[in-house]
């Protein structure tokens, strides 16, 4: 019973995880089922997450003003609704594009509440020398169950039928929402006399980012490291099933869980990485997989037989990934008061998931403009530049002195109270 939350936490990541993977591939092949043109269907991935760029700044508020889990319990009955809706109109023959624009809208905005509250709630519910093991579990939970189990199991699932992925999508969420009723302890943030306006405390949390040289740097990293991420997925649904790869939907599939499976290589793999080279140098395992990510498709002949390639990269991009996953979160509860998590969370996420909607519609708009090998190109370009300021500003010991205080046990650690800073 002593890690009863951190299970539920791992659990409820899985189960919500595939559930999100099952309609990031339901969503674009519906709209090219619509619409064969790049643009529309990047705009759909692009419309996932658009909320970071439009909403993430008020839902770090509300996140570290209310109750945390009854927030996440929020984003899971919008999600079901979303996908409710998806189910129905397919049902009655009615699924536009229209439609499937506005459930991904829904979606999204759901996703930016689940991901601010989901990385807020870690602190108060999980004592503070399991931190890392929790981020760990968690993070190897996101890449097991969204890429290598999701993917595979939404493509596998559409060939089956778009009403029997919706539906199973639904179901999940559902199991989702029952886990996280089970956790144990208060989440609520800590009250404030002194409650300042909803600006005033954006500003807060824009702010504590500014002014910590090594996070903002990483989080203006991030910017570019998801941009080239949202690229290649925007990009890869019409290059692999509708383009010179000629991908079936279950293939397709296969091929979205070569990330998950270099996530969970990287999970196993996150510990030894450290200890061997450190936690600077794993964490720019990240920039080299990303820059194979978008660098293969540009320079590998557009035919079948290159999806081999394709998929070592986004597997190297995966295991990449992951180490900057584990150690940013690490790091990110080292540095920020439990009482900011959620505006500091929002506004890192602002900054650097903010991009992918914009990277999405900009890789679209150049592959339909000058091909896809030059799409991919400019990411892998833009991903090479980001070398620099990561071994200038990422020292190791900027590494080192911000993870010790977590790496060290508290006096009293409290399953239900937050760090004392």
């Amino acid at each position: 019973m002593i890690h009863r939350n951190e299970w539920l936490l791992v659990a409820f990541t899985g189960s919500t995880n595939i559930a999100d993977a099952v309609t990031k591939v339901v969503l674009p092949l519906t709209a090219l089922h619509r619409s064969p043109s790049p643009f529309v269907v990047s705009a759909v991935a692009a419309t996932l997450s658009l909320p970071w760029l439009v909403t993430a700044l008020y839902v770090g508020v509300f996140v570290d003003r209310l109750d945390r889990r009854a927030l996440m319990l929020g984003a899971e009955a919008a999600r079901l609704a979303a996908v409710g809706v998806l189910l129905l109109a397919y049902l009655a023959g009615a699924l536009t594009l229209p439609v499937i624009f506005v459930a991904a809208a829904v979606l999204g905005v759901a996703e930016v509440v689940a991901v601010v509250s989901g990385g807020s709630i870690v602190p108060s519910a999980v004592p503070r020398p399991r931190w890392e093991k929790a981020n760990t579990r968690i993070t190897a939970m996101e890449y097991l169950c969204n890429g290598f189990v999701g993917a595979p199991v939404g493509g596998l699932l559409v060939a089956v039928g778009f009403a029997t992925a919706l539906g199973t999508s639904a179901l999940v969420y559902a199991l989702g929402a029952g886990l996280l009723a089970l956790l144990i302890g208060d989440f609520r943030p800590a009250r404030r006399t002194d409650r300042p306006p909803v600006h005033a405390e954006i500003r807060e949390g824009l702010a504590f980012l500014w002014n910590v040289p090594l996070l903002r740097t990483m989080a203006l990293l991030i910017t570019v490291l998801a941009g080239c991420w949202a690229a290649w997925l925007a990009l890869i649904p019409v290059y692999a099933v509708d383009g010179p790869l000629a991908l079936d939907p279950g293939r397709y599939g296969v091929l979205l869980t070569c990330l998950g499976a270099g996530g969970i290589a990287g999970t196993a793999l996150v510990g030894p990485v450290n200890r061997l080279v450190g936690r600077r140098w794993s964490m720019f395992l990240d920039i080299v997989g990303s820059f194979a990510l978008v660098a293969t498709p540009a320079v590998l002949p557009a035919a079948p037989g290159s999806v081999w390639g394709i998929g070592a990269a986004a597997f190297l991009a995966g295991a990449g990934g992951t180490m900057w996953t584990v150690n940013a979160r690490l790091l990110t509860q080292s540095f920020v008061p439990a009482a900011m998590l959620g505006r500091y969370i929002a506004a890192s996420r602002l900054v650097s998931w903010g991009m992918t909607p914009i990277a999405a519609l900009a890789a679209g708009a150049l592959a339909q403009a000058v091909g896809f090998r030059t799409a991919f190109a400019v990411f892998a370009v833009l991903c090479l530049a980001l070398a620099h300021p990561f071994l200038r500003v990422v020292t190791a010991d900027a590494v080192a002195a911000a993870v010790s205080p977590v790496l060290e046990p508290a006096p009293t650690a409290s399953c239900s109270a937050a760090p004392v800073r």
